[in-house]
């Protein structure tokens, strides 16, 4: 394809405004019928992954998002799976309500007590969370044994998360981590956003967080 430099769109405020439009476009024409307080997250998690399935196997449990945005504004603790989603996650929106991102996963303590109990350093870090911060924000998008160790938690431990975002991606107990999440958040009446299937990832989860926060920003898309 031949592309006139003058063709190529630059500015990135303009990038990100033509591509939401498109994703926009998109969905009208396949007709999914999307909550509207849910658009902004399904089209932030297509704007990271250019997957339009996210449209179809996100849901949303228990008015995630209002919960979500009231979670940021009372700047509760975001607590992440991965460096990679911590570092995807809007900080500096963050700043403005006393809020920041942590991740357990380089923590020399997390690292030896999950080497001690022979499990991973992904479950010790949410058990870490809900011991350390009250009604955190988890945001999980690589381990499904941090989600099966927050389902655990809130099942067990009468630990309440203000939101849940649970997307992990591959093969392996992902599915089933899903499974168990939306079961025990849709029971026990938390706050959730879980990508259903195998499909997810750090980037997805950041994108899901950062709908949340630009929301709460009064940033519209």
């Amino acid at each position: 394809m031949d592309v006139k430099k003058s063709d190529i769109v630059r500015d990135p405020a303009a990038i990100e405004r033509r591509s939401m439009e498109i994703i926009g476009d998109e969905l009208a024409k396949r007709e999914i019928e999307i909550a509207p307080e849910n658009l902004p997250v399904v089209k932030r998690a297509i704007h990271a992954s250019a997957d339009f399935d996210y449209a179809e196997n996100l849901r949303f449990l228990n008015d995630p998002v209002a919960a979500g945005i009231a979670a940021v504004k009372a700047g509760r603790e975001i607590v992440t799976d991965t460096n990679m989603a911590a570092s995807g996650v809007h900080a500096a929106s963050l700043k403005l309500y006393g809020s920041h991102v942590s991740c357990f996963m380089a923590d020399p303590d997390v690292a030896a007590l999950a080497n001690e109990l022979g499990t991973t350093r992904a479950e010790v870090s949410m058990e870490k969370a809900a011991r350390d911060f009250d009604s955190p924000v988890l945001v999980i998008g690589n381990a499904p044994t941090a989600l099966l160790a927050v389902s655990r938690l809130i099942e067990t431990e009468a630990f309440v998360p203000s939101l849940v975002i649970g997307v992990p991606v591959g093969f392996v107990n992902v599915e089933e981590s899903k499974e168990a999440a939306f079961e025990g958040c849709s029971r026990m009446r938390i706050p959730a956003i879980l990508a259903m299937g195998r499909k997810g990832g750090s980037s997805v989860a950041a994108a899901i967080m950062n709908a949340i926060i630009y929301e709460a920003a009064g940033r519209k898309i």
